[in-house]
Parts: C-alpha cells; structure tokens; sequence
C-alpha cells in the first residue's frame, strides 16, 4: 500500500488538503455570513442551531466512519463523505428558512463526520513516524488558512452575491478532491473486521440530542419545571445509562473504555472536549461582536476573525514542528496558557473596546487552539496501531465535536438569556424603540441600524456586548479544566527510529 501511493503522494495529499480545506473554510465562511443570513431568514434567537445541528451529525457519524474505515478502508467512506457533503453544500443554498438551513446543514454534517478524522488516519497511514509531525502540523495549517480566507472569501460573496454562494463554493474544491483520491490514492485490501455499535451511536447521540433541546427550549418556550423540559431531561439521563451500559457490554464499543486506560490517549481526548466547547463560542461570537456592536459589514467581521485564524495557523505549524522536540504535554502546556490568556481578555470586552484590542486577544486564542490540531490528534494515536487508527483518531475528532456541540448550545443559550435581561434592564415596559425590539437581528445590518434612534441602538449594543463578555467568562470553565488535563498528561514523546524505513514507523509505545 504505502509503495503504490509513494509515486502518487502529492496527488493524495492534494486531495486530502482540499477536503479539510473544504470542510474547513466552510465553517468560518458560514459564521461571517451568520450576520446576514439572520438578517434574510430571520430567526436570532435559533441561529446557534445553524452550527449545532451540523455539529450533532458530525458527533454522530464520526466515530462509525472511525470503524468503518478500519473494517472496510479508508477510500470508499471519504469518498462517501465528499459526496454527502456536496449535496448538503447544494442543499443549504436553497434554504428559505432558518430552520431549513439547519436541517440541510445537519446533511452536510454526515459528510463532514467522515472527512477530517479519516483524512487524518491516512496520514498517519502513509507516511512513517519522522514525517508525521510536519505533515499533521501542514494540514493543521491548511485547517488555519483555510479560517484566514474564509471569512474574507465569506464576506466578499456573500455582500457582492449573496449568501447562497457561501455554500456553493464547496462544489468545485468537492470535486477536485474527489477525483484525486478516487484515482491516486490505492488503498489495501486487508482490513480489520470490526462490529459497528449502533446502539451505543443511537443513545449518545440521542441523549446530547434531548439534552440540547432541553437546554435550548427551557426557560423560553417551555418553564424549567413543565413536562416537556422534565420529559427531555429523563430521556437524556436514560438514554446516556444506556450508552455507559452498552459500551461496558459490547466487543467493539463506539467509545473504547480499553484505549481511555492508556493515559496519554484519555487526557489529549478530554483537552479536545475542553478546546471544542471554547474555539466554537470565539469563532461564533466574535462575528457577531463586529456586526452587532461595531456596527460593522461581514468584510469587517472577516477581518476581525483573520488574526485568531492566523494565530491558529501559526500554532498548529509549531506544534507540528515540536513534536519531534519535546514531549506532548510540554507542548501543549505552551497552547493551553496562550488560550487561558485569550478567553480572559475577550472576557472582559465591552462596547467601548477598541479593535486593535479585539485583534490581540483573537491572536492568543487562535495561537492556542491551533497547537490542538496537529498535537492532540498525534498523542491520541500514539499507542496505537493501523487496526485501531481509525478508532483513536475518529474519538479524538468526535469528542472535539461534541465539545464544540454543547459549547455552541450551553453558552448559547447563556448569551440569549444575558441579552435578553440586559435589555429588560434597559427598556423595562416601556415603549422606547417602538418596533426596533420585535425584530432585533436589525442591528446586524449595517444599513438598517441607520434607522434605529442612537439612543436605541446604543442600549441594544451594550446589551448585546455585555452578553457576549459573560458568555466567555463562563467559557473559562471549560478552559480551567483544560488546564487541569493538560497537566495530567505523561511525558510521553515521539520518539524516532534511527533509519528511515519505506514503511511507517511506529512511534514508541513507552
């Protein structure tokens, strides 16, 4: 296998990049068109589930395309996955509704599951031990770039054509991945044969499912104490029994309890969860700070964003870089006090915060999450072998997800309800700004905050910042126990063999 791809390497790594590039840019180009997209489609208080519901088909199909690209091969589910993710792309492009647009990206989230942890497992398939670093640290940096340009790239469709194209985009990146893997990458036949645990896929994700709605419809729609809320909260608390009660059971669970007993495995996967929750809420809300509190257009937002992704591309390049240098848990040591650094300056953000400023505190953040690219990914595989990459990668890549998941869900609904007392503080019963409140999302658009009164707008955008801050000082949470497993972690290292093989070379399992 490695023999037959090694005259085709560049083709494959070609492919490989442009899928994260798709998948990648993706996201960001969707988060500068946040803004606008709720300003046609309406619906500000639902628009965190645009991300979610990707985030949720992500979760799921991640760690069942983990197995089957063990059992089955690499190939024939990335290939799946491209195809999946361009009928989503098409598919969000004619939505009509804020609710249609979640529903097509929860589409495009089946694709996405099975792109970045399987492109990942065929690097650590192709090329051997002393080249793994370099090449997880460039696609680490490809992930970054592709956040540099895509919130530019976001903004500019979306002002000069229309939000529409900020997915359609994906279809010619989609089909020049598809064609390079398809006719260089050649894969072996001889798999592992693996059951897939579908029970224990269907109960967690059914459980973070009604734990989400839960949480989202609680306190708004339903009181905390209603039989709905009550009703989704059981479903969850059983549902999750379950999943621990299969997973002890089954011969090949969707999450291993065996591979969280080797340390280094379990602590990188839990820093993951705790990076997810945090990255998400700054990609999401910083967007929306400029256009809501500057008062800026989608090219400012991708502006503002560019430095935190530079940050990234920046850090993932020099974790890369160091894991042939120093140990795991030293490295990311370095990451996780650039993050803690970050979160608590854009903690303390207020109206009056200048964007020289916001651009700092972006650089740290992006800085430290970008270590977790290339390093996380390459402790989680470390211990293990080709029969159970695919696992360990797809666990590491699906606890990310489901930290970015309730991160975007949980502090979602922390910056709704913040907003909203803020501006019962502020308006109390009164009349003040007639029409301007039933339809909010207005101060997202550059031309119609012109028509709301200065007075107005200001208290909606000190409403507006002052739930944001306190969004990301409840995001500190997540970091402090980031902080924690990072510490936890052993010294382990990857360690090199002397001569260089045609063949991969294992890292050390002391």
């Amino acid at each position: 296998m490695i023999n037959s791809n090694a005259k085709n390497m560049k083709f494959i790594v070609a492919g490989l990049l442009l899928g994260i590039l798709m998948s990648a840019m993706d996201n960001t180009i969707v988060t500068t068109a946040m803004g606008t997209i709720v300003n046609k489609l309406g619906g500000l208080d639902q628009f965190v589930w645009v991300t979610s519901a990707y985030m949720v088909t992500v979760m799921a199909g991640t760690p069942i395309f983990g197995k089957l690209s063990d059992m089955y091969g690499r190939k024939r589910f990335f290939i799946f996955g491209l195809i999946i993710f361009l009928l989503g792309s098409i598919l969000c492009g004619t939505a009509q509704s804020i609710t249609q647009l979640s529903i097509y990206r929860a589409i495009q989230g089946i694709g996405g599951g099975a792109l970045m942890p399987i492109a990942f497992t065929i690097i650590f398939d192709i090329f051997p031990a002393e080249k793994r670093g370099k090449a997880t640290g460039l696609f680490g940096a490809v992930f970054g770039m592709s956040s540099i340009f895509g919130p530019l790239l976001g903004a500019f469709i979306t002002e000069s054509f229309g939000w529409n194209w900020v997915f359609y985009i994906n279809i010619p990146l989609g089909i020049v991945a598809l064609i390079l893997i398809s006719v260089f990458y050649k894969e072996s036949l001889s798999h592992a044969k693996q059951k897939i645990d579908w029970g224990g896929a269907a109960t967690l994700v059914g459980a973070v499912i009604c734990l989400m709605f839960a949480l989202e419809l609680g306190g708004k729609k339903y009181a905390w104490d209603s039989t709905t809320i009550l009703t989704l909260f059981a479903g969850f608390t059983i549902l999750f029994v379950l999943f621990l009660m299969i997973e002890r059971k089954v011969s090949e669970p969707i999450i291993s309890f065996e591979m969280f007993r080797t340390r280094l495995f379990a602590t990188s996967n839990l820093v993951a969860l705790m990076y997810g929750s945090v990255f998400i809420v700054a990609t999401v809300y910083i967007p929306i700070f400029v256009q809501g509190v500057y008062g800026g257009s989608a090219t400012n937002s991708g502006l503002i964003l560019m430095p935190m992704m530079i940050g990234s591309v920046v850090g993932s390049q020099t974790g890369g870089f160091l894991t042939t240098k120093t140990s795991f848990r030293n490295i990311m040591m370095i990451s996780v006090s650039s993050l803690l650094l970050g979160i608590v300056l854009l903690s303390s953000m207020t109206q009056d915060t200048p964007k020289s400023l916001l651009t700092l505190y972006s650089i740290f953040t992006g800085f430290g999450v970008g270590f977790s690219f290339s390093v996380l990914s390459m402790a989680a595989i470390h211990h293990f072998d080709y029969r159970k990459r695919g696992a360990a990668t797809s666990t590491n890549s699906f606890l990310r997800s489901l930290g970015m998941t309730l991160g975007i869900t949980i502090f979602g609904i922390i910056q709704r309800n913040t907003f909203s007392d803020q501006i019962k503080q502020s308006f109390g019963n009164s009349s003040e700004g007639g029409p301007t409140f039933s339809n909010p999302q207005q101060a997202l658009d550059p031309e119609n905050r012109k028509l709301i009164p200065e007075p107005v707008l200001q208290k909606i955008t000190a409403a507006l910042s002052t739930s944001i801050a306190h969004s990301f000082m409840w995001a500190l949470i997540p970091v402090a126990f980031a902080v924690i497993f990072v510490f936890l972690m052993p010294k382990d290292r990857l360690k090199l063999h002397a001569k260089k093989s045609s063949t991969p070379v294992e890292p050390s399992q002391g």
